[in-house]
């Protein structure tokens, strides 16, 4: 190890933490860290653009539940990945950044180095959880196990290091790696305990899945079912108990959904933070009432933001089964509850809310769930993915995740799609994007097609935001801005080398594409005409 730069210990140092791939573009600025690629086990994929590097590592973090790493470049490289590291953030997605920075004795001076900025690291401290600077090879085990700690532990989100140029190629001093296993914190039993008393005497309880809730989904459906609790599900858990009769694959935001909650005589919410764009996505200011509330939450600042009878810090797969055992063995023999039945008129009258437009396009990412059993479907800030947000149930865990609320971005879906590609090389990977979004990061179909990436991009095409556009109009105002002429996607694909279909938006047409497309190889492109 004593002949290593530090650059090669950093990567060495990954490998043994489990990392098998890394997104991003190399640069001047990051060569020592390519020096340590180099005949390592990790693999690297180059994007087009930076901000492709950090949304390929947050979908291959959805897809397979490892934490996502990109690098990138001083500079540009690090402010071009600020937005994936915004939408993980907001999503509390793991992700590891690793950049480099202007030589130490250069950093914040102002002399006009390429690449400089006044501060970097105090910048990407505004979307990361934890940024550590390498000043020397004692740094580097430290940062990174603190790293790990933060991408393991707690509320999951982004968390960055840097090296600074004179650093990077700087001979490491050996030194003892432990590579230490981070362990998240143990329920509390005596509020367990309290907790199960409070469910076990409730004549009407129901259960919030949120993202949280993916790691326990066994655990959460015992629960559940010894409870006899409907159990209403995130955007971000959707997929959990496909077709159980007790989960409702509903936005909290739709009426019904908000009429249960109200209802409930306790609201157990798992791994949820109980925010507007999924409680209140139509922005009226009003949140679900809740008339007793018992919050688990790995995050411990995140239950005291919302008032709650008791509050239990712990992840859902610690907390779920403690919980399940601590409830009285006679809880599930009388079936008190109905929740079945509860959850089914739910599910109706809340797929009734849905306006027609909004109900065929759930309609045809049903046909897709349906026809393409066991896929990933990777959504952008798209009419199609607004709609299934609203009401949509996936067939499997990891397989529902957009960028449509949270951070918001756009351009999400194109690269976020490549890295569950890496992730699931055994799956069908379906892309929904937007003309508009689309535009954002189209470079990266070069990526899908140099890989050969199982990938089906669905384009949108309304010729424009349509979605912004009635939002102006609803508030009388001439919708301006709203129609950038999209692109000629046929010669998009074409230049792509992409196979190429247009068709209209209808289920029939859709699932005769979809036939045509079994057993096939590589990408393809598909433009849906609304």
């Amino acid at each position: 190890m004593s002949n290593f730069s530090i650059g090669e210990a950093l990567v060495t140092a990954l490998e043994k933490r489990g990392v098998t791939h890394v997104f991003g573009i190399p640069g001047v600025h990051t060569v020592e860290l390519y020096r340590g690629l180099n005949g390592s086990g990790i693999r690297h994929i180059t994007p087009r653009h930076e901000q492709g590097a950090g949304f390929m590592a947050d979908g291959y973090c959805r897809a397979s539940g490892k934490p996502g790493v990109a690098f990138t470049i001083t500079g540009p490289g690090l402010t071009n990945i600020l937005t994936p590291m915004g939408q993980a953030l907001a999503d509390s997605i793991p992700l590891l950044v690793i950049s480099s920075t202007n030589e130490a004795r250069y950093l914040k001076k102002g002399l006009g180095h390429l690449h400089e900025l006044p501060d970097q690291k105090a910048l990407v401290e505004q979307v990361a959880g934890f940024s550590a600077q390498i000043e020397e090879s004692r740094d580097l085990y430290p940062a990174l196990d603190e790293a790990f700690r933060r991408l393991e532990t707690g509320r999951p989100g982004p968390v960055h290091i840097q090296v600074p140029l004179d650093v990077f190629g700087q001979v490491f001093q050996d030194q003892a790696s432990t590579c230490p296993k981070s362990s998240a914190p143990l329920p509390d039993q005596t509020l367990i305990a309290q907790a199960a008393e409070h469910l076990s005497k409730a004549r009407n309880p129901v259960l919030i899945a949120g993202g949280g809730a993916k790691e326990a989904e066994n655990s959460l459906r015992l629960l559940a079912e010894k409870l006899d609790a409907p159990v209403v599900q995130t955007i971000n858990a959707r997929g959990l108990l496909h077709d159980h009769p007790l989960r409702i694959p509903a936005s909290p935001s739709l009426r019904a959904v908000q009429e249960l909650l109200a209802g409930a005589d306790l609201v157990l919410a798992i791994g949820t933070e109980l925010g507007p764009t999924d409680f209140d996505i139509y922005n009226t200011g009003r949140l679900p009432r809740f008339n007793r509330l018992i919050r688990i939450d790995i995050d411990g600042d995140q239950p005291s933001r919302c008032t709650a009878e008791l509050k239990i810090q712990a992840s859902a797969k610690q907390a779920i089964p403690a919980l399940t055992d601590a409830l009285p063995s006679s809880c599930h023999v009388d079936n008190r509850n109905g929740g079945a039945t509860k959850a089914a008129s739910v599910i109706s009258t809340a797929r009734a809310e849905l306006s027609p437009a909004y109900l065929e396009m759930v309609e045809m990412i049903e046909t897709i769930r349906d026809h393409l059993p066991g896929s990933v479907i990777v959504g952008d800030s798209t009419q199609p993915i607004y709609a299934a947000n609203l009401f949509y149930g996936h067939d499997n865990s990891r397989g529902w995740f957009n960028s449509s609320v949270g951070f918001g971005t756009l351009g999400y879906a194109i690269p976020a799609a490549i890295g569950a590609a890496f992730a699931e090389a055994d799956k069908q990977i379906i892309c929904i994007t937007g003309d508009g979004g689309a535009q954002f990061t189209l470079p990266e179909l070069m990526t899908a097609t140099e890989h050969q990436l199982p990938i089906t991009f669905m384009i949108w095409n309304n010729s424009g935001y349509q979605e912004i556009a009635d939002a102006m109009r609803q508030q009388d105002i001439p919708p301006v801005g709203c129609d950038p002429a999209p692109p000629d996607f046929s010669l998009i694909a074409q230049a792509c080398r992409i196979p190429y279909e247009q068709i209209k938006a209808s289920c029939p047409d859709l699932k005769d594409y979809l036939d045509r497309r079994k057993g096939q190889k590589g990408p393809a492109l598909l433009e849906i005409k609304p």
